[in-house]
């Protein structure tokens, strides 16, 4: 009888389940994002020529300070990759008056610890810390920036490290293939040299450092960020004393070099691999122009995010690839679309006819007002996300200044992006993604895959 009941009661749940199923409500839909509203800086400029922006934010006491430097790689020589690292890793390496485990125990005291990042166009020096200690920070990076020792004795080591990243870099499918993709791209200049030679990187000496050094930095290249808690008046006062009598400096060189558009596939031979890497892309507009916005919100529907139009086909429809990935790479007045992918062997072709087969549609056809929606979401949420973090607004702050973008950019970028049209996301694809312009380079196995790639222009 007991079991008797317990059968009727299954299958009473098993009768009543699909009109429960039936009455369930479906969730919600997502509540759009929110727009972004930075409270207003403080910007002020040191009789030097270097620039300062002050942005209180947040209620945790602490305080980002960050010195940018517009020097990098772009202003290395033809026979001097990696020479603007190098000086990036001996600034940690002591000053006049401080040893480098002193600066990394002084900056400990103050909850945080030094950073120098060396990219193409800046130099960036600074960290985050307790707010009580922003005013000891500055004066900490200014003394790390204005008065570094260079020590000899330290040079051999970090030509070392730098030599094994080279090593690993190169041993790399995908480091191989962005090598060859920016020197077909930009030739000769500083953005096509990503990797330096052996021998190059061990020939460098401290007074090619303290060369590199004395020509790039300065005031008039200099722009010092604090965003986070702090007290106006006592980091203003720092500021001024720790930077006012800093040299001037020559003023900034930037590159602008002239991207090469020739549709062509160059060829990597990788005997024996598995995967081939594969790289296309082609030039089109830098941020400072006005179609930045929609030509961004544009990558991030065709390749540039987990739910596009690129990763759903070659990744959960074909199988092709697991990680494809589109970008807007850019520097000063230059920028680059790139699709980058990992595939099968075996199927090296067809991933690229797809890539290619998915601009042609985006060109043909514009995308439907509810899936751009989601896309617009999206990229709406993500631009909150990068802005809620002290490093995250500085990092904002400094695309904005070097590429000169009006003053109220970030606080109406949300906006901006609900308001691009389908139609200007496909006129945005037909305008700026001419794969007739577009560099192809994959890096694998010759013997398989050559016969695949014929059919996408001559192959080198």
């Amino acid at each position: 009888m007991k079991h008797r009941n317990a059968l009727l009661s299954a299958a009473l749940v098993l009768a009543l389940a699909p009109a429960a199923r039936a009455d369930k409500q479906s969730p919600p839909p997502p509540a759009q994002p929110k727009g972004f509203s930075l409270p207003k800086p403080k910007t002020f400029t040191l009789d030097n020529g270097m620039a300062v922006t002050l942005v209180h934010y947040g209620t945790v006491p602490k305080v980002s300070v960050r010195l940018a430097i517009l020097t990098g790689n772009v202003n290395e020589g033809a026979k001097q990759v990696w020479l603007a690292d190098l000086t990036g890793d001996l600034l940690q390496e002591g000053t006049a008056t401080r040893t480098a485990s002193r600066i990394a125990e002084d900056v400990a005291k103050m909850g945080g610890a030094l950073e120098v990042t060396v990219g193409e166009n800046r130099t960036e020096i600074g960290g985050d810390v307790l707010s009580e200690s922003g005013p000891e920070m500055v004066a900490l990076v200014a003394d790390v920036v204005r008065h570094p020792k260079f020590p000899e004795s330290e040079l051999a080591r970090l030509k070392g490290d730098r030599e094994r990243q080279l090593s690993i870099a190169l041993s790399q499918p995908q480091p191989m293939a962005q090598q060859k993709f920016r020197a077909v791209l930009y030739g000769d200049s500083p953005y096509g040299r990503l990797f330096p030679t052996e021998a190059m990187l061990q020939s460098y000496t401290i007074a090619d450092v303290r060369g590199f050094y004395d020509r790039n930095y300065g005031a008039a290249r200099a722009h010092l960020y604090v965003v986070g808690r702090f007290e106006d008046a006592a980091m203003e006062a720092a500021i001024r004393k720790a930077f006012s009598d800093w040299k001037k400096g020559a003023p900034p060189e930037l590159s602008q070099p002239a991207p090469h558009t020739e549709r062509a596939v160059y060829l990597v031979d990788r005997p024996g691999a598995v995967q081939s890497t594969i790289n296309l892309g082609m030039p089109v507009i830098d941020p400072s122009k006005p179609d930045w916005d929609t030509l961004f919100l544009m990558n991030v529907l065709l390749g540039g995010s987990f739910g596009s139009r690129i990763t759903s086909n070659i990744r959960e429809q074909k199988g092709y690839t697991y990680s494809p990935r589109s970008q807007l790479s850019n520097r000063y007045r230059d920028a680059y679309w790139i699709e980058i992918a990992d595939v099968t062997t075996n199927v090296t072709g067809p991933a690229i006819k797809e890539v290619l087969g998915e601009i042609e549609r985006l060109q043909a056809e514009p995308p439907s007002d509810k899936e751009l929606k989601g896309f617009q979401n999206y990229q709406a949420g993500v631009f909150i996300l990068q802005n809620s973090s002290r490093p995250g607004i500085i990092g904002q702050l400094e695309f904005v200044d070097l590429h000169h973008l009006p003053a109220d950019y970030l606080n109406g970028y949300v906006a901006r992006v609900y308001s691009v049209t389908p139609q200007q996301v496909q006129e945005t694809a037909k305008k700026y993604l001419q794969d007739d312009k577009a560099t192809i380079v994959v890096v694998g196995d010759k013997k398989v895959i050559e016969e695949q790639l014929k059919g996408f222009g001559p192959v080198h």
